[in-house]
């Protein structure tokens, strides 16, 4: 296991972190967890950048799916779904276009139904 993670980008639904001694890539979003070495992760954000969101939107094959854009692993009976608001996040963190982690909410961006008594 990593000892020296620095994380790269992080927002509500994970954090890309990057081991400084091996060079692994860690993942975590949402409930999944994925560490790639330097070649896997820049063939994971290609794959994520070839991908037609579009496409996916009105394609008949998922068109019963909550989540209609999949992401397609080497393991033949393993797909990962998403929908749109989770795709662009992924994207957001392997494209590292999050905030810094490192400065502090504006109240706009909390969101929590907050009630006065």
């Amino acid at each position: 296991m990593c000892n020296e993670l620095n994380t790269l980008a992080k927002n509500f639904d994970g954090e890309l972190q990057h081991c400084c001694d091996c060079g692994a890539y860690h993942l975590l979003f949402n409930n999944l967890y994925i560490q790639f070495n330097q070649r896997e992760f820049k063939a994971f954000k290609l794959l994520l950048s070839e991908t037609d969101v579009d496409y996916w939107k009105c394609s008949p094959y998922v068109k019963n799916f909550k989540r209609k854009i999949p992401i397609q692993t080497i393991q033949t009976n393993l797909t990962l779904m998403f929908d749109e608001q989770e795709f662009k996040s992924l994207k957001d963190l392997i494209f590292e276009r999050t905030k810094n982690s490192n400065t502090f909410l504006r109240s706009s961006e909390i969101d929590y139904s907050a009630n006065l008594n």
